[in-house]
């Protein structure tokens, strides 16, 4: 079976296609910077990618990562007034690597290299409007779904 990510930027959605067919779409936040590929812009980055890992299986719901590791910590709105500057990764984490040399993949544009995920975020957190740091953000419910879906090295492309 063909799966695949479509996620538009101008639309703040994402779909999961199986053999050409939606079979799973929710609202999404990308950049509050818009798109672009460069190292340090804060921007999400567009084109064909992967999911080169998939993180988090098997942690609870809400889950708070750093570094791409379960802190041990589960987020409450207590734990979000008490670290008021903090960017939630929570819950899963499909990190993404480029597969377009010199656009997405290598050198200053490199999207593994920038850390750039689908992960979740705090349901208080709006969707459908660009917030993230570069990082496609998802609400916890709608990214346990995705990511039971989602194989390894499934295809992701972001288009504006």
């Amino acid at each position: 079976m063909d799966s695949r990510i479509e996620i538009s930027i101008a639309e703040q959605r994402l779909w999961f296609y199986r053999d050409d067919s939606p079979v799973f779409s929710a609202a999404v936040s990308t950049a509050s910077s818009g798109p672009g590929e460069q190292n340090g812009s804060g921007c999400t980055p567009r084109g064909l990618h992967q999911v080169r890992a998939r993180i988090g299986e098997g942690c609870p719901e809400n889950a708070v990562f750093v570094g791409r590791r379960f802190t041990g910590e589960i987020y409450t709105p207590e734990l979000a007034v008490a670290e008021p500057g903090r960017d939630w990764i929570l819950t899963r984490i499909l990190w993404l690597s480029g597969l377009e040399s010199g656009h997405n993949r290598g050198g200053d544009v490199d999207s593994m290299r920038r850390y750039i995920y689908i992960h979740g975020t705090p349901a208080s957190e709006p969707m459908s409007e660009p917030r993230s740091h570069g990082c496609i953000r998802m609400h916890n419910a709608d990214l346990l779904q995705l990511f039971a879906l989602t194989p390894a090295h499934c295809p992701v492309m972001i288009h504006e």
